[in-house]
């Protein structure tokens, strides 16, 4: 049983405001240890705004309290690296940490052969959009971080490649006892992997356990009446 002083992340009455212009406004969730939430909601919806909200990178309103001495990782969306730009995977991880040791271990979690100097030595322009999530994860891993925050972690990745991603998170969250924040717009991985949902346009249109919160009406709301209503997998990774 979760306790109440398990919680790590309290957030309440969370506005953002951009040149006068509302971007989110009462925001209030809370996240507990080993929680798996996920935030759903259409383009322009303040997701990746309410991400960089709780991180501190933007001025907010309200509250915002993470567990003190919490360590965070963050894998952003759609990052772009030039072909031509001479950075080698090496590199990228040596600006967190020049602990080579520790490379490999974050490197061989996220699920490439362990020791491998072809991969460290290759430039990040070249890999493909898999490889370089992988890479981004290992990143975001390196420091052992209790949280992990994903925006959209398939974006630009092949459909084949999507379960894959999500699985990678899901085992690593077991192995390693995390608590998982991620954006995403499938709602069959949402319903698969979260525990929580929250169900963002602005402000909150739902949030709790995704079985109980999501419905036709809080999808309408969300995403305009035409919106196909997708029924959920009953083996749902609920606790």
């Amino acid at each position: 049983m979760v306790k109440d002083n398990d919680v790590l992340l309290s957030v309440s009455r969370l506005k953002v405001k951009f040149n006068h212009h509302l971007i989110l406004k009462g925001i209030s969730l809370r996240v507990k240890k080993y929680d798996t939430l996920a935030i759903i909601g259409p383009n322009g919806a303040g997701k990746s705004v309410l991400f960089r909200a709780l991180l501190g990178l933007i001025p907010y309103e309200g509250k915002v309290n993470w567990s003190p001495h919490i360590k965070i990782g963050y894998v952003p969306q759609k990052v772009f690296v030039a072909k031509d730009i001479p950075l080698t995977v090496a590199e990228f991880l040596g600006f967190k940490t020049k602990d080579s040791r520790e490379i490999l271990a974050v490197l061989t979690q996220v699920g490439f052969e362990g020791n491998n100097p072809r991969l460290l030595t290759t430039r990040l322009g070249v890999l493909s959009g898999g490889e370089f999530q992988r890479v981004l994860i290992a990143f975001a891993l390196l420091g052992d971080p209790q949280v992990l925050l994903f925006d959209e972690p398939t974006s630009g990745i092949d459909v084949s490649g999507e379960e894959t991603v999500y699985h990678l998170i899901h085992k690593l969250q077991k192995q390693k006892q995390l608590t998982i924040i991620f954006i995403s717009h499938e709602l069959e991985i949402v319903y698969k992997y979260a525990n929580k949902v929250l169900c963002l346009n602005k402000q909150a249109i739902c949030f709790g356990p995704p079985r109980k919160v999501i419905d036709k009406q809080n999808l309408e709301q969300l995403y305009g009446e035409d919106i196909h209503f997708y029924h959920h997998h009953t083996n749902s990774h609920e606790h």
